[in-house]
């Protein structure tokens, strides 16, 4: 402590209150470097604190050059914009957010600078100044307010200048908050009544408490806590105002942009919140710092790129869960005649998939360069895919990914011992969903690609893939190989695919495509009014189905060869696809092939492949759809302790249907 002593001493005789701004703002640098120490301990930073204290009131003289110092900054810095607007992103582009994020932790700041809220980056950078000014004690903030006690204001009027940067931060911050709420994107979106509209009196509550608070004549205390309270409770209606766009939002698409200013709305009304606690709070001392630990961690949050790519994702996660939480639906059997049904659909999805198998060897055989083989192989997918969908079969893989929102959907009420029984269930239904779909897939698109062969071969004389082609097939396919890497690679393009789904269906009922398509005089015209209804309907029921599938098509088919021409190797592995390439190259193979090990290591891949498609998918998809429902650890805790007692008590369920 002795040699923080002699550091202070230093500090202290360098303070100039007459200095440039450029010298004044690094001497509080300094001083902010010193009361953080080593950052050993948040105890150490106020330690030093109350040394700085005694330091100062020990001497009269430095007591009044420290205020001269503060009447010079607070002169040349403007408090009120800082305490109003730090914390906040005035953009609501990502990638324009991002790049200013990256450029402030790339471009070093200047002290010379008038702007508080960059100082203020520069003197509390991180959160363990958040730490270390929340330990401060009641009595050490009344020393520090008085210290930098002035209570005449420029025009010697006897209103302390603190409590007028208060209230300008409040009017600032109160502006920004009826801009928002008389925005067109967000007003068309509120609900509303005649007798309630909160952002138009929000102002004049203000100008009320405003003058009851700072008026000249002898202050009625009455006035003032009644022109406090009606602006609070009109703060609180407009906050409750701006959270019933969430319910727009539920039934008519989720915007990025639209839910991010809903946030920056709230966030807004908690700070003039804060503002208010340290104005009208009789220990005003104590409520200034607090906000002022607040807005330390705002900024750290506010600088972060980490903070900035989770925020968006859970945007992001809110944006496409719910619309694929509605298909997922779909996918999930409850009962034995939802679950033959779902083995009848799967039954179908491989039979349609072994005509794509045996399409695929064809765009093989024109031997194609990679891209155009790619590209002509994504398409045969997409529209095979397409079919199956539109026959209302089944393709096992593209479920998890769908189905994991549906699940997720069911956390609402998971605190409750019902609540969480129910999802028991429903991950029980969701597994037997899921084998039953692949085993349907599988065991039905091997015999038929099979015979598909064997027809090839009857009619043409000829094998359907000579024998080096049919090896070739069996060692990419084989379980020795890099088959496993390349099946959960194949999972992540399935949960993409999904991401993809929930975006296009989002986008067509946010931007009301169907209505529209419905009623559009142009399209009427071209249509006619009952087809335009049909296509409507149509596209609103289909538009998830036609985007997944499509774009996982191409996925399959393109991405190999765009990874290719980068050098990467990697390929994909779909468990139906899969299954049908070993059945014709069995097939091609003859009798002999059952005595290869190339066989039968190709055979132990595929369930293999399954679990890997299934689970990968299954699993980012259902992150995402937590992390937009906001599941706690805790509760996250309770649903594996309740998944393993299910396992134990009745393993069954997951596989056969009550």
């Amino acid at each position: 402590m002795a040699a923080a002593s002699r550091d202070l001493q230093g500090l202290l005789a360098g303070l100039d209150p007459s200095a440039d701004v450029a010298r004044r703002h690094i001497w509080l640098i300094d001083l902010f470097d010193w009361l953080r120490g080593d950052r050993a301990s948040p105890q150490a930073a106020m330690g030093r604190v109350l040394l700085l204290l005694d330091a100062i009131e020990a001497r009269p003289e430095l007591r009044e050059r420290v205020r001269a110092w503060w009447r010079a900054f607070t002169r040349d810095v403007d408090l009120s914009t800082l305490l109003a607007d730090y914390g906040f992103a005035p953009r609501t582009a990502f990638l324009s957010e991002f790049n200013e994020r990256l450029r402030r932790k790339i471009l070093p700041g200047t002290p010379e600078t008038t702007d508080a809220s960059e100082l203020f980056r520069m003197v509390l950078p991180g959160v363990f100044d958040a730490r270390w000014i929340a330990l401060l004690e009641a009595s050490q903030l009344v020393r520090i307010g008085a210290l930098l006690a002035d209570e005449t204001s420029d025009d010697g009027a006897t209103v302390p200048r603190w409590r007028a940067t208060l209230m300008d931060a409040i009017t600032y911050c109160a502006s920004q908050l009826v801009a928002a709420g008389f925005s067109s994107e967000l007003r068309l979106r509120m609900r509303s009544t005649e007798e309630s509209r909160p952002f138009h009196a929000l102002m004049a509550e203000l100008d009320e408490l405003r003058e009851r608070l700072f008026d000249d004549r002898p202050r009625d205390e009455a006035a003032v806590q009644a022109a406090f309270v009606a602006f609070r409770d009109r703060l609180d209606a407009c906050r409750a105002s701006a959270a019933s766009v969430y319910e727009h939002l539920e039934d008519n698409g989720i915007s990025v942009g639209l839910v991010f200013r809903v946030r920056q709305m709230r966030e807004r009304v908690l700070r003039i919140r804060e503002l208010l606690d340290g104005l009208m709070s009789p220990t005003p001392a104590v409520s200034i710092a607090r906000l002022v630990a607040r807005l330390v961690q705002a900024g750290s949050e506010r600088n972060s790129i980490r903070a900035l790519i989770a925020s968006n994702s859970s945007m992001l996660a809110a944006k496409v869960t719910e619309r694929s939480a509605e298909t997922g639906e779909h996918y999930i059997t409850r009962d034995r005649a939802s679950y033959r049904q779902m083995v009848r659909k799967a039954a179908g999805g491989g039979a349609l998939t072994s005509l794509t198998v045996l399409a695929k060897f064809g765009i093989y055989a024109l031997g194609l360069s990679a891209f155009w083989s790619g590209l002509g192989s994504g398409v045969m997918y997409a529209a095979s895919f397409v079919a199956i969908q539109l026959l209302h079969l089944t393709l096992a893989t593209k479920q998890p990914a769908m189905t994991a929102p549906a699940l997720a959907a069911r956390l609402r009420g998971i605190r409750a011992d019902s609540g969480l029984d129910e999802f028991v269930d429903e991950v029980a239904n969701l597994v037997r969903s899921q084998v039953a779909a692949v085993l349907g897939n599988v065991l039905v698109v091997v015999p038929a690609v099979a015979a598909l062969a064997i027809a090839w071969q009857l009619a043409l004389q000829r094998p359907l893939l000579d024998a080096a082609h049919a090896g070739a097939v069996l060692g990419s396919l084989s379980l020795a190989g890099p088959t496993v890497l390349f099946a959960a690679f194949t999972g992540v393009l399935l949960f993409a695919s999904s991401l993809i789904a929930g975006w296009a269906e989002n986008a067509f009922v946010l931007h009301r495509l169907d209505s529209a398509m419905r009623y559009n005089p142009r399209i009427g015209a071209v249509l006619g009014a009952a087809r335009a209804r049909r296509w409507a309907d149509f596209m609103r029921t289909h538009i998830s189905g036609f985007a997944a599938n499509i774009s996982l098509g191409l996925m399959l088919g393109l991405l190999p060869a765009v990874a290719g021409f980068f050098g990467l190797g990697l390929d994909v592995r779909h468990v139906t696809l899969s299954a049908g390439q070993i059945g014709a190259a069995a097939v091609s193979l003859g009798l002999p092939a059952l005595q290869q090990p190339l066989l039968w290591w190709a055979v132990a891949a595929i369930p293999v492949i399954g679990a890997l498609n299934v689970s990968v998918s299954f699993y980012f998809a259902f992150r995402l759809a937590l992390r937009a429902h906001s599941v706690s650890l805790a509760d996250r805790a309770r649903i594996r302790g309740a998944l393993r007692e299910r396992w134990r008590s009745r393993p069954t369920s997951f596989f056969l249907p009550a």
